[in-house]
């Protein structure tokens, strides 16, 4: 199934920045502060970089997904990450940020463990997405970037026009976990805090 085609050359545009949904905005201010400040101290970048460009493409190559992302929760969701198909492919290309209300990552971030969508349209809560609608997206399996200090970065996550199987949803869930561990272990061998 091919998604619709970019309408203009320019990405498509995923973003406004807004605050994310069920979360007070204190807890929110608060929570951004410190990932700011674990940001800032661990020298991690906050734009495209090709060291976690490369874990988004093998993330999509070990699970057969169209975009894998690393994704970081700044003002906006920010892919530093990012493997999408190429422009001439007649699928949505996406750009390098995402409001903080768009997705399925900020339910991952939220509630600090994986999310697998096989289908999302098998859920309410889940189908009524910007995404689903931009982008065309029917499948979605995500995993939080969590520091030894608790403070979750984002996430590692891929989508797909196809639904997948339940059968095969444990499966890419553990990739998707498995990526995101090996993500966080990058970043600790090689970002070590400044004081």
């Amino acid at each position: 199934m091919l998604l619709p085609r970019r309408l203009a050359d320019s990405p498509a545009r995923l973003s406004t920045t807004r605050s994310q949904p069920g979360r007070p905005p204190a807890q929110q201010h608060a929570e951004l502060h410190a990932r700011h400040d674990l940001i800032q101290r661990l020298g991690l970048p906050t734009s495209a970089h090709q060291d976690f460009d490369h874990f988004a493409e093998d993330l999509t190559e070990r699970t057969g997904f169209l975009y894998g992302f690393v994704n970081l929760f700044l003002e906006q969701q920010t892919f530093i990450g990012l493997h999408q198909p190429p422009p001439d492919s007649g699928y949505v290309i996406v750009g390098r940020t995402m409001s903080l209300e768009h997705g399925w990552c900020p339910e991952v971030v939220a509630r600090q463990k994986a999310l697998p969508l096989p289908d999302v349209h098998a859920s309410p809560r889940f189908s009524g997405n910007h995404v689903v609608d931009a982008v065309g997206i029917r499948s979605y399996f995500g995993a939080p970037l969590i520091h030894s200090s608790g403070i979750t970065l984002g996430t590692v996550c891929v989508i797909d026009p196809d639904k997948r199987s339940l059968d095969d949803a444990r499966r890419l869930r553990d990739i998707v976990i498995d990526t995101g561990n090996q993500v966080m272990r990058h970043i600790a061998r090689t970002r070590a805090p400044s004081r």
